[in-house]
């Protein structure tokens, strides 16, 4: 067994930098090179800053971060490097420069000594063939910044012994970390499943289908994501979001990791993200996190007068149905539910006496504001006493036949001018518009679950809503505290459409026996910041609500990658549904 105590990196920029200062940290002397003088005093301000930020929050003593600094050395010949136990190259995404370093390195280190690419995207089997020592040869992928984030990839090719896999694990665990091994597929666990969805979120951008800003919000807001796409396609380089699609896609050919030619186009044009000052958004400066304002409207419409609306109907007694009710009451609009049946009416009244007595219980609701939110909640079991609103709410059973079906009967019952907005999360909203002579005062409002806690609302137009009932809805999110992202009527909308595929992905990917239910989702989280694993989360979803969404998708976009993966069709059919049957991806109590 291989006994890591010395520690090569070969290169000094912000990842090779990070490696460093993990490593030191951990009690391991590294000895890091880099081109130039220059080079290395850019590299040691790097770790000098990152250890004194450490010591100002109080994650670090000076007396440690001394030790720290004087555990690494620094050189700009790769024959510094004779000793060490194992070398890890973090120098630029590039294939050629990559295998040259390795060939060089080959010749220097003992015959002991481990060699890791910290690549990201490249073939680690290209580059370990640059040696006489392949079997010797591992990827080891940090992910950004590494001395915080606690998510490795230990990547072995067909050829890598067991012992340096065994002696890389047990390194990456001494860090601190947590690693996974896989195998030498592009893009590994964590970078197949994320630039994906990055690659269609600039997909949508490009396509004009909604502002950069909705798009971030969207998964921001309705997914619980650390940052929006958009945004996360400038923090790490549009150049090198591009470099790993496009390895990705030449090893496997798969369309949705063909990168978008607007990420081509910026990058020929030098708008690189953050880096350059300039990518999806401006920034103050280059380097920057500041966004500053560079004329891109983030609405359209705005210049639109909108209609007033003061009396509103839900039509539906479910979850969410309950959720609407509590949320326009809360925001001071009498509402009129209608229900199927007396019982039903009670039940959403005790469901909303019971949140509206958690609020107050928590000093978050005074208890006269409280009565005031139940006296202008009435229930009805009849249609006809929503003549005389001016908005229409359905949240009824997701079945295109009972939804159009209503939408008749409420367009010859409600007032001539008033509105209609559906909360379907994945059907066609101008089909049910089309139900009614008035498909112009029809749009989705696709809230989202719970409703009175999740702050997005997409406000969904068709191509018959008129301007101003689209303004009229985007304002009326605004004056229930919502946050509205506006978007054309296609299968999935925003969030959906940017999550289930990724869902469906990792399913795909666990499907081949690539990796495990839980490393996948342990990458996810850690590696990338996610809330929750892609199987946590659908397990909590649904599978069988996550096979609808899917084959929207598919249906409407005939993309073969948008294809169900089998897996979860039959655990569908099986009656594996997820937390709500006891069993999907996982079991559960």
């Amino acid at each position: 067994m291989t006994h890591i105590r010395t520690v090569g990196v070969v290169g000094l920029g912000t990842m090779g930098a990070g490696i460093v200062e993990v490593c030191a940290r951990h009690g391991f002397a590294v000895h890091a090179v880099e081109t130039s003088a220059e080079g290395v005093t850019r590299g040691l301000a790097k770790i000098e800053a990152s250890t004194a930020r450490a010591v100002a929050a109080g994650k670090l003593t000076e007396e440690a971060r001394e030790a720290l600094l004087d555990r690494v050395k620094t050189s700009s010949d790769l024959h510094s490097l004779a000793h060490a136990d194992i070398v890890i190259e973090a120098v630029p995404e590039n294939l050629d420069v990559k295998r040259g370093v390795l060939s060089a390195l080959d010749a220097i280190v003992p015959q002991h000594c481990i060699l890791a690419t910290n690549t990201s995207s490249l073939s680690v089997t290209e580059i370990s063939v640059s040696t006489k020592r392949p079997e010797r040869v591992v990827g080891v992928h940090f992910f950004n910044p590494a001395p915080v984030l606690a998510f490795i990839e230990i990547v072995r090719t067909v050829v890598t012994s067991e012992e340096v896999v065994q002696a890389v694990l047990g390194f990456a665990e001494s860090l601190g970390k947590e690693p996974v091994v896989v195998g030498d597929r592009a893009g590994f666990i964590a970078n197949s499943l994320l630039f994906g969805y990055l690659n269609h979120a600039a997909s949508l951008y490009e396509q004009r289908y909604a502002t950069r800003e909705d798009i971030d919000a969207a998964m921001r807001l309705g997914c619980g994501y650390p940052m929006g796409p958009l945004a996360l396609l400038d923090l790490i380089g549009v150049d090198t979001a591009y470099a790993i699609l496009d390895q990705m896609y030449h090893q496997s050919r798969d369309r949705l990791h063909a990168p978008r030619s607007i990420l081509k186009q910026m990058v020929t044009a030098g708008l690189l993200g953050r880096k350059t000052g300039r990518g999806f958004y401006t920034y103050e400066a280059p380097g920057s996190p500041v966004v500053v304002a560079d004329g891109e409207s983030k609405t359209s419409g705005s210049d639109v007068s909108s209609i007033p609306i003061t009396r509103v109907g839900v039509v539906g007694t479910g979850t969410m149905a309950t959720g609407i009710i509590e949320v326009f009451a809360r925001a001071g609009f009498p509402v009129i539910f209608v229900a199927r049946t007396a019982d039903k009416i009670e039940g959403v009244h005790a469901s909303i006496a019971k949140s509206q007595a958690k609020a107050v219980d928590r000093g978050k609701l005074e208890a006269q504001e409280a009565q005031h939110i139940a006296e202008r909640i009435t229930g009805t079991t009849d249609l006809a006493d929503l003549a005389h609103v001016d908005l229409v709410i359905e949240a009824v059973v997701e079945d295109v036949d009972v939804k159009r079906e209503l939408f008749s009967k409420l367009d010859s019952i409600v007032q001539s001018n008033a509105m209609f907005a559906t909360t379907t999360s994945s059907l066609p909203v101008i089909d049910l518009a089309m139900a009614t002579t008035r498909p112009e005062r029809v749009a989705g409002l696709h809230f989202f679950n719970p409703a009175p806690i999740m702050k997005l609302v997409e406000v969904v137009h068709t191509v018959s809503t008129a301007p101003e009932v689209r303004a009229t809805f985007v304002d009326l999110c605004h004056r229930l505290g919502k946050h509205p992202v506006s978007c054309g009527d296609r299968a999935g909308f925003i969030v959906n459409a940017l999550l289930f595929p990724y869902l469906n992905d990792a399913v795909s990917m666990h499907e081949a026996n690539y990796s495990s239910i839980e490393d996948i989702d342990l990458a996810m989280k850690r590696g990338c910041g996610l809330p929750m694993g892609p199987f946590e989360l659908l397990d909590v979803v649904g599978l069988d609500v996550s096979l609808a969404i899917q084959q929207s998708l598919y249906l409407e976009f005939r993309e073969p990658g948008f294809a169900p993966a089998p897996m979860l069709e039959h655990l569908v059919t099986a009656g594996y549904l997820g937390r709500k049957t006891g069993r999907g991806f996982r079991v559960h109590a």
